[in-house]
């Protein structure tokens, strides 16, 4: 009989009873992964379990792939049964991971670099505007300009492969110490946003990476916990189970991944948590049953760095590459070795392993390889990147690496103009009482706060800096500033234009404690700026919702007497904003992580060069205990397998949620002003095909899944007018309410959005296309996605509350 604790290693099953005690989703949650066998049958057992789904499938290299698939193939049949297991084993090196060359093949290796906003370890590079302040600016342009822009520089910096773009986290919960580096609360818009950072960054010639897969919800015991007072670390806990049900993974978590498989994304993170039970590294149904079989994708699967638990199960439930290889319980390369490695040789050479497989994770790696041309006139890794990469330092190295090529180069570009509008763009005007903004030469102005002066604390923005202002969070997803424009500097320099006087006060503590009347000079300022951040990063959730560093205080100290209060933050993400309603606050923006030319990005929008058309990729409630969906912080036993998150709000995540429960909130998801105004007027609905099923035609499997899915067959028009007197875009947006026969059903949801840039009096046609997907549910019993019977009402809008234009329609008509 097989031990539960080997089930659980294998990730062939989990136990959903350990040590005698029964973890229990509600009565009525069915299907989340489970197995149906044959169609129409009962479905088995509750979500909070994984079955097995073997074997993983040979590549075909179909979508597009079939000439680079066929030099994989012969590059894969040159190989030793040793280079096979070097193929497939990250190994210490020059950079965050790293595939050994094979000389005689004219193999150079392969150099993987973070992240999401800048490639991380290197110089005299580019620090971009974070995925959430990416998404801010709903644009499906800015998100491929970045996307591209990021890549060039990867590239020029001999990076193969970006540890990048983001889609978990999603944001279930409000406190997710990741989200910043992922774009919304949403699975639509933050499909929208892989698949065009996807086709940016690899248009330039560099792999993306989709992570991280899935169910990446929170940071809290990610990884498991350790006893360390033995001779070797034994393992205390496991880590956190992400407990998902079957609709709601295929409907949220698992839907922008499909949009990344789509755009044809070379790679996939599998992520660090356990997943219904199994380490998500070892889930055979999510990285088999769902990634390769039912999207269809064609390139590789790796594991996040130290994500491996497991060799020969690993391998067979799906894994393709393990990085960064032999990484232990201290985070320490291990000095026995990796999980692959030499136990691959091993395993192919006993038959534990079928060497089929180990060939089609190769072919799997070098596809993409050879797709983006990777094997012609690729760059070197720069070697300055060997001296600032302190996770695999030079005396950690088991290989030699020929680093050869100019050191330090500037791959920069014109990229800082692009970052500066970006960042504009994404910018989101809250609130403007009595029109205060834009600023219009005021005189005298007066700073505050503790995020507006200049970075203290070097080339990497960091925990626990009080004084400098915040343009990107903390752990891999950071990037290294080369320079850093900080709202003091550009205010400055922007108030020098108009002779202005401007006073700053950069000690929120003091100012919060202070008269303020008592600070300035000669006379009350005719704008008081005040500059607020908020902290995260990698590796811990955020345990309030708060601005930081006492920022409250600081608001209301400067508003009690001065009548013109402008605050901006620069936050990962969601904040509690008290003082929301004070009427001496007449305007507040959201900055989100900007990047680099942080101070320049928001001068232009004070000083109104770019009128604001940032929308909120979430939602801002009223209190931080609105929220629901928190991360799983403690367990009060100490069961191996205690650390266990049940996803019971299913799909009502964010909007979704305040909808169901018709809360009131503060700010609603896709809100946000502008200086000017618009209105939309003449909707029409338009069938696109004369006859439509509930079910897909079921037709061959391609990159994302049933092409079936993918075909419009609804088109939504409306007329968007610029009734203002200001030049500025603005973001009509469809949601989509479905019958009431599909129970559980949240009552809208986001299914179209364009940003449309328009004159004084100018009007445009906006035109959304609803494919088959934007209009069906995922049922649990046909394992199919099926648009039910009945009317759909499609409300279009500037906000998911601001919903000026209804139209209903019937889709299925056979």
């Amino acid at each position: 009989m097989t031990s539960i604790s080997h089930l659980l290693v294998s990730g062939l099953l989990a136990a959903v009873v350990v040590n005698g005690q029964q973890y229990d989703p509600p009565a009525r949650s069915l299907g989340a992964f489970t197995y149906v066998q044959p169609r129409n049958t009962t479905i088995l057992g509750p979500y909070g379990h994984s079955p097995p789904i073997l074997p993983s499938p040979n590549a075909t290299g179909l979508g597009g792939w079939e000439a680079a698939f066929a030099k994989a193939q012969h590059f894969v049949a040159e190989l030793t049964l040793e280079e096979k297991a070097d193929m497939v084993t990250g190994q210490p090196g020059p950079c965050v991971g790293n595939i050994v060359a094979i000389p005689r093949l004219g193999f150079n290796g392969l150099c993987l670099q973070d992240g999401p906003l800048a490639i991380r370890v290197a110089d005299y590079a580019s620090v971009f505007s974070a995925g959430v302040t990416a998404a801010s600016t709903w644009d499906r342009d800015i998100l491929y300009e970045r996307g591209f822009a990021m890549g060039q520089e990867f590239r020029a910096k001999g990076a193969h492969i970006a540890l990048a773009p983001v889609a978990g986290p999603l944001g279930r919960s409000a406190y997710g110490g990741r989200n910043w580096e992922g774009f919304a609360a949403d699975p639509y818009l933050t499909g929208v946003a892989m698949e065009r950072t996807i086709q940016g960054l690899q248009d330039a010639g560099v792999q993306a990476t989709a992570k991280h897969y899935v169910g990446n919800e929170q940071e809290t015991q990610r990884n498991p916990s350790y006893d360390y007072s033995g001779t070797a670390p034994q393992i205390k806990q496991e880590a956190i189970s992400s407990n998902i049900d079957d609709r709601t993974m295929h409907e949220l978590y698992h839907w922008p991944f499909a949009n990344a498989v789509r755009a044809k994304v070379a790679s996939v993170m599998c992520s660090y948590q356990r997943l219904n039970g199994s380490y998500a590294c070892q889930n055979s149904k999510a990285l088999i049953g769902l990634l390769k079989e039912e999207l269809g994708f064609q390139g590789y699967i790796m594991s996040d760095w130290g994500g491996t638990h497991s060799g020969v199960a690993s391998i067979e439930s799906g894994l393709d590459m393990n990085m960064p290889g032999g990484l232990g319980p201290y985070g320490l390369y291990r000095e026995e070795g990796s999980f692959f490695g030499g136990n691959v040789t091993s395993a192919v050479n006993n038959g534990t392993i079928d060497e089929s497989r180990v060939d089609d994770m190769i072919v799997r790696i070098m596809t993409p390889y050879y797709w983006l041309s990777q094997d012609k006139d690729f760059p070197s890794v720069d070697p300055s990147t060997v001296e600032l990469n302190t996770f695999s330092p030079r005396s950690t190295w088991l290989r030699e690496f020929n680093i050869t090529g100019e050191s330090t180069r500037d791959v920069r570009g014109n990229h800082g103009e692009l970052i500066r509008r970006q960042a504009a763009e994404a910018t989101i005007l809250l609130k403007n009482e009595g029109n205060a903004l834009p600023l219009k030469a005021p005189k005298s102005i007066a700073i505050f706060g503790n995020d507006a002066g200049e970075d203290t604390m070097g080339a990497y923005n960091g925990e626990n800096f009080e004084f400098g202002t915040l343009a990107a969070g903390g752990g891999s997803g950071t990037g290294r500033f080369t320079y850093l424009v900080s709202p003091l500097a550009a205010l400055t320099a922007r108030a020098k234009q108009d002779n202005a006087l401007v006073q700053f006060w950069l000690n929120n503590t003091l100012v919060a404690d202070s008269n303020v009347t008592d600070l300035w000079i000669p006379a009350p300022p005719e704008a008081c700026l005040i500059f607020l951040k908020t902290w995260a990063t990698e590796g811990s959730d955020r345990e309030h919702l708060s601005v930081d560093y006492n920022g409250n205080n600081l608001v209301n100290s400067v508003a009690k007497v001065c009548h013109n209060t402008i605050v901006i933050t620069h936050s990962s993400g969601i904040n509690e904003l008290p003082f929301a309603n004070h009427p001496n606050v007449t305007a507040i923006l959201a900055a989100h992580y900007p990047g680099e030319e942080s101070g320049n990005s928001i001068v232009d929008v004070l000083y109104g060069d770019i009128n604001p058309s940032g929308k909120l990729p979430y939602t801002i409630a009223k209190n931080g205990s609105d929220y629901n969906a928190p991360p799983t912080t403690e367990v009060t036993t100490t069961g191996q397998y205690d650390w266990q998150s049940w996803f019971n709000e299913k799909l009502e995540v964010d909007y979704r949620y305040f909808d169901a429960r018709n809360m009131s909130v503060l700010y609603e998801f896709g809100y946000g002003l502008s200086y000017s105004t618009f209105s939309l007027s003449n909707i029409k609905a338009k069938a696109l095909a004369k006859s439509v099923s509930s079910a897909p035609e079921d037709r061959p499997i391609q990159p994302g899944g049933n092409p079936s899915l993918w075909v419009a067959i609804y088109d939504v028009s409306v007329l968007v007018t610029n009734t203002g007197n200001v030049e500025g875009a603005t973001v009509p947006q469809l949601y989509v309410t479905f019958p009431d026969s599909v129970p559980g059903t949240p009552p809208k949801q986001l299914r179209g959005f364009d940003k449309v840039y328009l004159a004084p009096g100018e009007s445009c046609t906006v035109n959304f296309e609803l494919m088959r997907r934007d209009l069906s549910y995922w049922d649990v019993v046909s394992q199919e996605w099926l648009i039910p019977k009945g009317e759909f009402v499609i409300s279009v809008g500037f906000s998911s509350r601001d919903l000026r234009k209804v139209v209903n329609i019937k889709p299925v008509t056979a």
